[in-house]
């Protein structure tokens, strides 16, 4: 069957006006944040579940390749088509927060659904998911997160997105419906996450490679009302990781993050007197009283952004409790574990602003003069951080004469995921050429006053050499990825009787291999 054809057929089944073929578009959704490699046949957008049903049963029968798209917030070629002709399915339509069952504590969303929809669909209810989303919730997917799984707020005490989530409803090859955990069975409802082995966690982290989902539902907890917020100041990284590293094994911060000076750099030059304002009104409209929000507003006053630009090796933690005393005690061991490693206290600005405004437009994925931004990132035992650090510094040192010709910046983002996994993001930042991706993301008014770039291939090149050889070195370590996608290390970096067993489940699932091919290495 011909583009066209494939065309005309899924335009019968989702409306005529949502299966994009113009060449913009099929480039558009098929890039992501680093890579644009091949352009997509046409771009199909279903509203329901039984529209991705048939478009993708359609698909696969005529030989297509079929690939899904949540926000399009990733950096591994997750979502970017391995063959020429692929159907690209963008779930944005798929937006809905279909129940939020306060009785049995569940919400279920549409996979389209974004972070920011939902916590604002929960705002009023006194209740929240345990993980509520990335920095990039504003843009990025609850399916998008569950397929790639995520990290940052609420993972310090409730683990990764993944961790969340109870059931899912996904659209295998064929086009059939496969309900997961206790909405399985026969006459269950989507309340709990195992009923036999666990098939919902068999579709997570899956980067779409073995179904598309449809829907998804998380459990529900209490919002916690006390918060309270710490900042430090290290000297050094390796005070500062072991600092990061004890506050997890003791479960204090609800998320809780680190910079190294790089990055600390780039965001002094990015924000502007009116991002601090701007941000100000959103602390002041956390606080639960007048004095409080006064008292906060004059504190971020005086500190000014001289904070960012002075801090070495910062961390900043976000403490939720149920109440003021166990808020208050819990800031003050966070604090007492930061002054045992020579942590210097700062204002707590910059965790205060985080917490406050948590989805805002994602004009960070660019530098602060229209650079290009990438991360890569490793999850390691604390045992293993500092060894990896030094590992980046030496990749870095290798490529010495290529960042400073280039100006290439290179930085250090560090979290943590419960008490037992250290995350940490060597990321670059460089003067290049920004793709269709970027220009639809970024806010106009933000890239109008940039400098901006031309084409910049042997600094891309640089940044893309120095990202291959930190996976490598990432993989001898033992370390596990978030949004595997193509660019990590999974079927050669798996024990061969595990990956011969997600080949036997890709079999059975998709055996025609039209699922997202290319995808954890299959």
């Amino acid at each position: 069957m011909s583009s066209e054809s494939i065309s005309a057929t899924l335009a019968a089944i989702v409306g005529p006006d949502y299966v994009l073929t113009d060449e913009a578009s099929c480039i558009l959704y098929a890039q992501d944040v680093f890579t644009r490699d091949k352009t997509a046949a046409c771009v199909v957008q279903p509203e329901t579940t039984e529209q991705l049903s048939r478009l993708v049963a359609a698909a696969v029968a005529a030989g297509f390749a079929v690939v899904p798209r949540g926000g399009g917030m990733s950096y591994t070629s997750g979502y970017v088509p391995e063959e020429d002709d692929s159907i690209l399915v963008d779930t944005s339509r798929m937006d809905a927060v279909i129940a939020i069952n306060q009785e049995d504590m569940y919400v279920t969303v549409q996979v389209g659904c974004s972070w920011k929809k939902l916590y604002e669909a929960l705002k009023d209810t006194g209740l929240r998911t345990p993980f509520w989303g990335p920095l990039s919730g504003f843009h990025a997917t609850v399916g998008g997160s569950i397929s790639q799984s995520s990290v940052f707020f609420g993972a310090g005490l409730f683990g990764a997105s993944a961790d969340s989530v109870v059931s899912l409803d996904v659209v295998l090859a064929d086009g059939s419906v496969l309900s997961t955990g206790s909405a399985a069975q026969k006459n269950g409802s989507p309340f709990f996450r195992h009923f036999g082995p666990d098939l919902t966690g068999l579709f997570t982290c899956d980067t779409g490679a073995l179904g598309i989902k449809s829907t998804i539902t998380l459990r529900l907890m209490p919002e916690f009302k006390s918060i309270r917020h710490v900042s430090y100041d290290f000297d050094n990284y390796e005070s500062q990781i072991k600092a990061l590293s004890e506050i997890s094994r003791q479960h204090l911060a609800a998320q809780m993050f680190g910079t190294d000076p790089g990055l600390g750099q780039i965001r002094a030059q990015r924000d502007s007197l009116m991002n601090d304002v701007k941000a100000l009104g959103g602390v002041l409209k956390a606080q639960d009283s007048l004095l409080g929000a006064v008292k906060q507003g004059a504190k971020i006053a005086m500190a000014g952004r001289r904070l960012v630009k002075n801090a070495s090796y910062p961390v900043h933690a976000n403490v939720e409790e149920r109440c003021d005393a166990a808020a208050d005690e819990v800031a003050d061991q966070i604090a007492a574990i930061c002054q045992q490693f020579g942590g210097k206290k700062i204002e707590n600005s910059v965790p205060s602003i985080v917490r406050a405004n948590p989805f805002n437009p994602l004009n960070n994925m660019v530098g602060p003069q229209g650079e290009r931004w990438v991360p890569v990132h490793a999850l390691l035992p604390h045992s293993k951080v500092i060894e990896s650090v030094k590992v980046t510094e030496a990749i870095y040192e290798k490529y010495s004469d290529m960042i400073e010709k280039h100006h290439i910046v290179t930085g250090f983002l560090f979290t943590t995921v419960s008490t037992n996994c250290f995350f940490m993001e060597p990321l670059w930042f460089w003067p290049d050429e920004l793709n269709e991706l970027h220009r639809e993301t970024v806010e106009g008014n933000v890239l109008a006053k940039q400098k901006g770039f031309g084409a910049n291939l042997e600094a891309r090149h640089a940044v893309e050499s120095m990202r291959k050889e930190l996976v490598a070195a990432f993989s001898e370590m033992g370390a596990s990825h978030l949004q595997v996608g193509k660019e990590y290390i999974y079927r050669d970096g798996l024990k061969p009787e595990a990956f011969e067993l997600i080949k036997a489940i890709k079999a059975v699932v998709d055996p025609t291999r039209r699922i997202n091919p290319g995808c954890l290495g299959l």
